[in-house]
């Protein structure tokens, strides 16, 4: 079990746990993912964590058939300008490994935003808090167990 996991469980959350062998030389962790599962990469999700301009760390769900568009970002959050976080600060902050960054059960509550694509889909999958394992849950699910907000976040 994972914190991710943990958390969805305490809840009573509707949602669906995959894995996969993960292969250490695969190039994108959700590329990965969606290939190994089958899966449209457009329902598959990463979890990238940016820093603003006064250092405050945000994180970002988008498709991992896209980027992060930074500015989309800055402009939801409310500050000036974002840039990806340092890898160190990410881990230090999530108590998640690269690859394997949930947007659940993070050791520290970060305010998230989801790229908007998300909120049509019936559901979406995003890192379970481990490389080679992916929650599948409800956008909505999602939301509402990371604070998160809907926004304009993400560049085909």
């Amino acid at each position: 079990m994972t914190p991710a996991l943990d958390l969805l469980k305490k809840a009573r959350a509707e949602h669906r746990v995959h894995s996969y062998e993960h292969d250490p030389k695969a190039l994108s962790y959700g590329l990965e993912a969606a290939q190994k599962l089958g899966l449209d990469p457009a329902q598959v999700f990463k979890t990238l964590l940016a820093s603003s301009e006064k250092g405050e760390l945000l994180v970002a769900v988008v498709p991992v058939a896209g980027t992060l568009d930074l500015k989309g970002l800055a402009h939801a959050a409310g500050v000036k300008k974002c840039e990806m976080a340092d890898p160190v600060a990410a881990q230090r902050s999530t108590g998640y490994l690269l690859g394997g960054i949930s947007p659940l059960g993070q050791k520290k509550r970060l305010r998230t935003f989801i790229d908007q694509s998300a909120q049509p889909l019936p559901t979406l999958h995003v890192s379970a808090g481990r490389r080679g394992l992916e929650v599948e849950l409800a956008p909505a699910v999602l939301a509402e167990h990371t604070c998160g907000t809907f926004a304009d976040i993400g560049r085909p």
